[in-house]
């Protein structure tokens, strides 16, 4: 159950394809604490993309920070890096494009997230993001042994298992 409305992570690294490998486990680890062991797939799928993207194209350099954020019930994932340049989704004409190994990143975050997008960040670069539902927390259930006591408008609550059917009320002012 999550019990914290918030949560966040952040790494900085050089995304070289080793460390790629060490992310997916960083945020696999975060998200199974957090227990969103159900948001795995797709978040890792969707940082592999983006550090991927920051790995091939990036100018002037390989540096980018990727953050993990649950706020209540949105899963953010998001990678900042040094290149103001915008990507979007490639719309391939070539008819051989079906068979490509390459190309399709943004494509299959776009297919796979609920939203994404693109921040720029002026001369500093850009973080590119995408969020996720995260799925319904627990729902805490009250035991049957447990009694409810309290008062209506109509008086006070018999309190179910106290000695006598008393209500709470009752108890304290006896």
């Amino acid at each position: 159950m999550i019990s914290e409305p918030s949560r966040y992570c952040t790494v900085e690294l050089q995304a070289l394809p080793s460390r790629i490998g060490q992310v997916r486990r960083i945020v696999s680890a975060h998200l199974r604490h957090w227990q969103l062991d159900a948001l795995i797939d797709h978040a890792t799928l969707g940082v592999t993309e983006l550090l991927t993207n920051v790995h091939r194209h990036a100018q002037p350099d390989k540096m980018c920070t990727v953050e993990v954020e649950l706020l209540l019930d949105r899963l953010t994932v998001s990678v900042r890096d040094n290149d103001p340049r915008i990507p979007d989704i490639a719309e391939p004409d070539d008819p051989d494009a079906e068979f490509a190994t390459s190309g399709r990143g943004l494509a299959i975050i776009e297919a796979m997230s609920e939203s994404w997008g693109v921040r720029p960040q002026g001369d500093a670069g850009k973080v590119v993001w995408f969020t996720l539902q995260a799925p319904p927390s627990p729902v805490a259930v009250v035991p049957h042994s447990l009694a409810v006591y309290g008062a209506t408008t109509d008086g006070p609550l018999v309190g179910a298992g106290r000695p006598g059917g008393t209500s709470l009320v009752d108890s304290l002012a006896g």
